[in-house]
């Protein structure tokens, strides 16, 4: 059996012009009127671009790492039980990306397009408590130096790296410790936004996205040390 990778082309896919399309009209008619009249061009526009761009995707990043990934597309429907935002679906298209057969909390890769805008992102999104603990024995540790470099880096590359949770450094580490701002950390990503979204309808899409991901990698492969 021929595998869909093998049918589709990493150098020459990308996203139809129909995709942001559809994003920026379901932003302006977001309703279930309009996605009910609409949703067959949701199917071709979005839902199977996306399942072809995540087997693609997924085989580009066992090649950079060196590990299967499974894929997660997030579902279009929105969760408006606990919001007072009450629009019904997701005007952007969220896929992440995780390491196959990984127990407990592993760093994803994060794909993020909205109209006018694509966000590339890496990391843990919510450490539980074993990895925050280890995260924290770490950063007080021999690896605190390290990760601070590596974000360093990062931000002075132009990298957005996300902000640490908590006010304070929490209980039982020095208040004045040097690398207190990571210790006030819950989570780590780091970001690359691309305010030009036209790349996904461009041919050469995964090679660039994996180029963006290699320049991710750092954070990832300390966060997997832990």
């Amino acid at each position: 059996m021929v595998k869909q990778s093998e049918i589709l082309s990493a150098e020459t896919w990308h996203f139809p012009p129909e995709t942001a399309t559809f994003l920026e009209a379901l932003k302006a008619n977001n309703n279930r009127d309009w996605f009910a009249e609409n949703k067959s061009a949701y199917e071709q526009a979005v839902k199977l671009p996306a399942q072809q761009f995540c087997t693609l995707m997924a085989d580009a990043l066992a090649d950079l790492t060196g590990d299967i990934h499974d894929f997660k597309i997030f579902r279009v429907h929105r969760d408006v039980r606990f919001s007072k935002d009450k629009t019904p679906y997701n005007a952007h298209l969220h896929i992440s990306f995780l390491p196959a057969g990984r127990e407990g909390v592993s760093p994803a890769w994060f794909f993020g397009l909205e109209p006018g805008k694509l966000a590339l992102g890496a990391g843990v999104f919510g450490f539980d408590k074993q990895l925050l603990e280890k995260f924290r024995e770490q950063v007080a540790g021999s690896g605190g130096r390290e990760l601070a470099g590596i974000l360093n880096q990062m931000n002075n590359s132009g990298i957005r790296i996300s902000k640490p949770e908590l006010k304070r450094v929490p209980p039982g580490f020095d208040k004045d410790h040097q690398f207190a701002e990571n210790l006030r950390r819950k989570s780590l990503a780091v970001w690359i936004d691309l305010e030009n979204a036209d790349m996904v309808s461009e041919p050469n899409l995964v090679p660039s996205c994996t180029t963006s991901f290699g320049r991710l990698k750092p954070v990832v492969d300390w966060l997997q040390s832990l």
